[in-house]
């Protein structure tokens, strides 16, 4: 290609094309942790809108009056996430302190909100798992595009050296496929800071809920042994 013909023709894919190969494999890296960094965004959003929708279910199902008992069982056999997973870990635990003989259930509670405490960090886990890719991308995007660009304006004022010929015809195009590598890295870089932003804020807020959650059910299993403890102390 003619320096003429590459003054002319300064189109992202020719800038591509024409790019020395450190910058192209900058590049097609950029454009890679980009479509991973949407396709983490796509799929947490949904998860997300799937757990908020689970707990708005799950509350009204429990604050309706039906039995714990009924509630469990319904839930033991299936897969629980979010709130339900709060309750069947907590329930299970209650059910166990109570089967056969010998179960003592002085230390009952201690033990139902340790097992809260673990079941909402698996949870917020579960929720969490690959916002960190988010957070690397955001950050060390631009700087990977910006070696792409040092590199190819390295490369380009060595190839003007070589040539002897300084006009804008010929330094330009060296410039803008340098350049191009930062845009790209921009490109992938903003919106992961925006959408690990977002989403770590909506992990915040579902964590605040399972913990309310876990708390209120926690006081409710805690009346409960000591009406189990006063009866049998009664008895």
């Amino acid at each position: 290609m003619t320096p003429e013909t590459a003054a002319h023709d300064l189109s992202m894919w020719s800038l591509f094309w024409q790019a020395h190969i450190v910058v192209k494999l900058v590049m097609v890296g950029l454009i890679a942790a980009s479509v991973w960094c949407w396709a983490i965004i796509v799929d947490k959003t949904l998860l997300f809108r799937r757990t908020r929708r689970s707990m708005d279910r799950f509350e009204e199902v429990f604050w309706s009056g039906q039995s714990l008992e009924e509630l469990y069982l319904g839930l033991q056999n299936s897969p629980a996430a979010g709130l339900g997973a709060v309750f069947v870990a907590a329930m299970r635990e209650w059910k166990r302190s109570f089967e056969g003989a010998g179960r003592s259930v002085a230390s009952l509670s201690q033990r139902i909100d340790k097992v809260l405490d673990v079941t909402i960090q698996r949870e917020v886990e579960r929720l969490d798992s690959k916002l960190l890719v988010l957070a690397s991308i955001g950050s060390a995007g631009p700087y990977i595009g910006l070696f792409g660009t040092v590199w190819g304006i390295m490369n380009s004022f060595t190839s003007i050296a070589a040539s002897k010929n300084t006009s804008l015809a010929v330094v330009a195009p060296g410039i803008a496929e340098a350049l191009f590598a930062t845009a790209i890295g921009l490109f992938a870089a903003i919106p992961a800071v925006l959408a690990y932003n977002k989403l770590n804020a909506e992990v915040s807020k579902l964590q605040s809920r399972l913990e309310g959650f876990a708390d209120e059910f926690s006081a409710i299993l805690s009346r409960q042994i000591d009406e189990r403890i006063a009866h049998s102390h009664a008895a």
